[in-house]
């Protein structure tokens, strides 16, 4: 597979893992950067690992299904990015939902809440931890995993070989979730839904792509790109 087609690959991989790393990161208080980075190497390793499950599954079932792959291949991908614009968008209003009631309630409370609001912001500030704990962070790393594993299913599908991809999934994962725990205090987790929405339409784009290449002309643009 060549550079590009898998660096967007491995992005649209990240961009679920990085959407919870900007939640973890405005959880925390004041997140430092070795904290970030362990976050981050925590998930870039279960990211990297579950594409070469699901690619050693799928080469176990390519043989059965090869009329089929690329409708898999399809399917797979356009319903993973769906699934992933859908949760960002309901993520998007739920939490404005939640942001426009916790308004409307300081309104109620009027001006003489606002006397307390200082102390208020910093007992929570003091309530925020500065760490999480390794098996949360390792759950949800494998929770957004799971759209790695059924694309490694699709590269099976494909005879692309799976050792490159799986570690620029695994680095660019790192990489972003590094990034997103940083950011998360600051952009809050908006940013981390609009990066889960982009990854989502770049999945359903490859999809489309394989299905268009196969049913066209089966020689042409998708040999040539993942050659």
């Amino acid at each position: 597979m060549d550079f590009l087609p898998t660096l967007l690959l491995a992005l649209a991989m990240s961009a679920d893992a990085f959407a919870a790393a900007v939640g973890k990161g405005a959880a925390l208080h004041r997140p430092q950067f070795s904290e970030a980075l362990r976050t981050g190497v925590i998930f870039g390793v279960i990211e990297g690992l579950t594409p070469v499950m699901g690619w050693a599954l799928g080469r176990a079932a390519a043989p059965y299904v090869v009329a089929w792959d690329h409708w898999i291949a399809f399917v797979l991908l356009v319903g993973l990015g769906l699934i992933m614009i859908w949760s960002a968008c309901r993520n998007g209003v739920v939490k404005a939902s939640s942001l426009r009631h916790r308004q409307d309630a300081a309104d109620v409370k009027g001006i003489g809440a606002g006397a307390h609001s200082g102390h208020a912001a910093a007992s929570h500030a003091m309530r925020k931890r500065t760490r999480h704990s390794f098996w949360l962070l390792a759950i949800t790393g494998f929770a957004t995993s799971i759209d790695a594993m059924a694309v490694g299913v699709t590269l099976a599908f494909l005879d692309v070989s799976i050792v490159g991809t799986a570690i620029t999934i695994g680095l660019t994962t790192l990489v972003m979730v590094t990034l997103g725990v940083m950011l998360g205090r600051v952009l809050g987790d908006m940013a981390g839904n609009r990066a889960e929405i982009v990854g989502g339409f770049i999945l359903i784009g490859i999809g489309m792509f394989i299905l268009y290449e196969h049913l066209g002309d089966a020689d042409g643009a998708l040999t040539a790109l993942f050659s």
